[in-house]
């Protein structure tokens, strides 16, 4: 008896434990995230940030500019500010080692847009799964599950970029492909410090203008339209990662495929290097007055799971936004057949204010396993 009560008290406190992990991110690192689409605001705790580094609030609110809503004619047109205040951790410019909490209001809800949504499911969102999961959900604007959450990734990952410019690493994303649009130069031809002088974040003057035109029919077709952003990492030493569970192609990998409407992700040649040979495919050695290098890098940077020196390059595969402004069909928590015509201020494409939240994923694992790297080391 006593036993079985034991167990059932483990089991308990595991579930719990469980629980209470899915709301961080990271293993020294780490990152708390709280707040709903439609609630006061939207906040998250990072713990793990080393004491002494010098944060510039400007590089977060900038960061937080580019992820957020009403910055463009192809993107949604909610207004908010952005404007984040951080509540501790933080002392005379610099962390303090201890939790650095901050929060981002929300201002500029309109809840009554999703009256009408309240009992139904909307196609291809989180609505009945989030409810068969908790037995109950917040309707407005997807509540937890609203990609507004990511302001939170991008406060913790424009910290992350500052920590990891101590060891000289950059993080750069460009948007590569929208809809059936291709951007066909490989990232080694662009230059990626043009990526903001475009509103949908190419670098390719040509290729941004197909993009934009095509954002811009979805839109007047009331429908949305997806795409592929790419990032590239530069200066990432060899040695980060690990040859089993923690490789650092996987923990990029679930990075990438936890932001909201992600569907895919690859990284070096892709599923486009299964189509070449073994002796097509391999980076050969060479030696050069850096040191040992790869003459080419269809690894993407990492082999056996760890980091070889060279730059880290993938694509992250976006869905088109699931919400239409326009006439849908679907059922309602009773089963009953229903139609659907959506209200309020949505997206034709995510991708142009995604990018940064790509790069703050980035940076959120790099600087995990920058920090695992300095304990490696000792």
């Amino acid at each position: 008896m006593i036993a079985v009560v034991k167990t059932a008290a483990q089991n308990t406190r595991a579930d719990a434990v469980v629980a209470a992990d899915m709301n961080t991110f990271g293993k020294i690192f780490r990152l708390t995230s709280f707040g709903e689409s439609h609630g006061r605001g939207i906040g998250g705790i990072i713990d793990g940030c080393p004491p002494g580094l010098v944060i510039d609030t400007d590089l977060i609110q900038y960061d937080l500019a580019r992820r957020k809503p009403g910055q463009s004619k192809i993107t949604t047109q909610r207004k908010e500010d952005d404007k984040i205040e951080f509540l501790s951790g933080i002392f005379e410019g610099r962390s303090q080692g201890s939790p650095i909490a901050f929060i981002v209001w929300n201002k500029d809800q309109q809840s009554g847009d999703y009256s009408d949504l309240k009992d139904i499911f909307r196609p291809s969102h989180a609505d009945y799964t989030y409810l068969k999961k908790y037995g109950t959900r917040d309707h407005r604007g997807g509540g937890r599950s609203s990609a507004r959450e990511t302001i939170a990734r991008v406060v913790a990952g424009a910290i992350g970029k500052q920590l990891l410019q101590k060891p000289g690493i950059s993080i750069r994303a460009f948007v590569s492909q929208v809809g059936e649009v291709r951007l066909e130069k490989s990232y080694t031809e662009l230059d990626l410090e043009t990526v903001e002088k475009t509103i949908v974040r190419c670098p390719d003057q040509q290729a941004a203008e197909r993009m934009i035109a095509r954002i811009e029919t979805a839109a007047k077709n009331r429908d949305t339209v997806g795409g592929v952003i790419t990032c590239v990492v530069r200066g990432v030493p060899a040695g980060w990662g690990e040859p089993v569970f923690n490789k650092l192609h996987a923990d990029l990998g679930f990075a990438m495929l936890g932001i909201n409407a992600v569907k895919g992700f690859e990284y070096g040649s892709g599923f486009a290097g299964t189509k070449l040979s073994g002796s097509e495919h391999n980076d050969i050695f060479i030696r050069t007055e850096e040191g040992i290098r790869t003459k080419t890098n269809n690894s993407g940077g990492i082999q056996g799971g760890i980091s070889n020196g060279e730059d880290i390059y993938f694509n992250v595969a976006f869905k088109p936004v699931a919400t239409l402004l326009k006439e849908q069909h679907t059922v309602d928590k009773d089963s009953k057949e229903v139609t659907i015509n959506p209200k309020g201020r949505h997206d034709p494409c995510v991708l142009p204010r995604a990018v940064p939240i790509v790069e703050a994923m980035a940076a959120l694992v790099l600087a995990d396993h920058f920090l695992l790297s300095k304990l490696n080391s000792i």
